[in-house]
């Protein structure tokens, strides 16, 4: 039976039990990622380099994406502005439509943090997907280390995880952070 994260499947009326979703490979390097800022700068993955980055690709209209979005400004509030949260938004129809809808995505969702668009296909190629093989859920949640490093993935068909949310990106955050003076280094 197929869950509400599995119907926002993209690209197909009907998913097949069988379909997988993304896999971003933990281990490699990120690679490079453009996010167009509301303000049309461009923000690089890459120049977030030295940071623990928490990247959401996510659809501006999917209510799984919007509470992943308010759980990360809410970790980034308590853990105060350890890590890096940056949301990049797709569409799968229509770029210019998922643009004009940021600012309401981040209004709404009370987001202190980045939050653009990408292309599409960019987005696609970056995960390892091909929409036309295997639907691809959302939102889809990647953890990259300080080195820029691919330390954990998490897509939407991810149930345990995004059950208890907070306290699993929490700690997951805290993983890659590293010791902080005074503080012994958090168990793996």
């Amino acid at each position: 039976m197929m869950n509400r994260r599995q119907m926002l499947a993209l690209g197909a009326a009907a998913v097949s039990p069988l379909a997988i979703s993304a896999q971003p490979t933990p281990g490699k390097p990120a690679g490079e990622l453009v996010i167009t800022q509301t303000s049309c700068e461009l923000m690089l993955l890459s120049s977030l380099k030295g940071k623990v980055v928490v990247l959401e690709i996510l659809l501006t209209t999917c209510p799984h994406c919007q509470a992943c979005a308010s759980t990360m400004q809410k970790v980034y509030t308590e853990m105060n502005g350890a890590f890096q949260p940056v949301g990049a938004a797709i569409d799968p129809n229509n770029m210019t439509e998922a643009r004009m809808k940021i600012p309401q995505f981040i209004y709404s969702n009370g987001l202190k943090f980045p939050v653009g668009w990408t292309n599409r296909d960019m987005a696609y190629q970056w995960l390892g997907a091909n929409p036309n093989v295997a639907a691809v859920y959302f939102p889809q949640l990647i953890i990259i280390d300080k080195q820029g490093v691919i330390r954990e993935y998490h897509p939407a068909t991810e149930e345990a995880y995004f059950k208890d949310e907070a306290n699993n990106l929490r700690k997951s955050v805290e993983r890659y952070l590293g010791p902080t003076p005074g503080k012994a280094a958090p168990k793996r």
